[in-house]
């Protein structure tokens, strides 16, 4: 089931997307839920992010390749991570799909994408082992951690880099019936690809970082984990439109503009 989080007017509803069209609830997607009856073109849709999170966290550098391309970039030696690690993003740098990233004007060249899984947590997990974890998962949805790679490695906590306002577009929807081992992340910029690869092809996949997690932090309905990225990314400018793909979800489709 896919899950959309949509604004009509001036109110938020929650829909369920069926083919071209978004099916409109009474309630929220941790709710019992009744169906309106009323149906919103997808194409005339104006997106949310499909929630709100409670914390938003992302896991750090969880996949190989990027591990050595961002090693390569620094000028030291690749360290793969032996265990899960954790960070915290802001909320205030959540956009929708379709919304504009904005470039910051005083941002360097490094300005860039990185297409990411995002597990949304359904069900409150606390001290919960691995083989139990993906039952603790409500769904999926995709994610454009954009980065400012000066700025990256010049704040001590990433604190622009990371979380500047419209630095992390997430969407269009929320998909509950997914097979991870199935899942292939596709980057393009301008309708070129610039980076395809295995989703789950992790160092830790999502069942070992919420089992770890749980052993210190209480998971509740509404949490959301980043789940990294992969390789090395291209470089984003004015005008550019990226698209994130990944099967069995959607795309996540972004413009970038000029800010102040």
């Amino acid at each position: 089931m896919r899950w959309a989080r949509i604004q009509i007017e001036h109110k938020i509803s929650h829909g369920i997307v069926e083919e071209d069209q978004i099916c409109l609830v009474e309630g929220g997607i941790f709710d019992k839920i009744d169906l309106t009856g009323q149906k919103v073109p997808i194409k005339n849709a104006k997106f949310l992010t499909p929630i709100e999170p409670k914390t938003f966290y992302a896991a750090g550098l969880n996949y190989a390749e990027h591990v050595i391309e961002q090693a390569l970039a620094n000028n030291r030696e690749p360290n793969i991570p032996d265990e899960p690690h954790i960070g915290y993003r802001a909320n205030n740098a959540l956009i929708a799909h379709n919304e504009s990233i904005i470039k910051p004007s005083d941002s360097s060249e490094e300005f860039q994408y990185e297409g990411e899984l995002v597990a949304i947590i359904g069900k409150e997990a606390k001290n919960i082992s691995e083989d139990e974890a993906l039952d603790f998962v409500f769904g999926y949805t995709i994610g454009n951690d954009v980065s400012e790679r000066k700025w990256q490695r010049d704040d001590r906590t990433m604190w622009r880099a990371k979380n500047t306002d419209t630095f992390k577009p997430m969407g269009p929807w929320i998909e509950t019936d997914v097979n991870l081992d199935k899942l292939v992340t596709t980057v393009r910029l301008n309708n070129i690809e610039t980076i395809s690869f295995p989703t789950n092809s992790m160092i830790f996949g999502v069942a070992r970082f919420i089992s770890a997690m749980s052993r210190y932090l209480t998971l509740v309905p509404g949490d959301m984990i980043w789940m990294g990225t992969e390789g090395h990314s291209k470089n984003m400018k004015v005008g550019d439109i990226c698209e994130i793909e990944i099967n069995e979800i959607g795309t996540l489709r972004n413009p970038i503009i000029l800010g102040n």
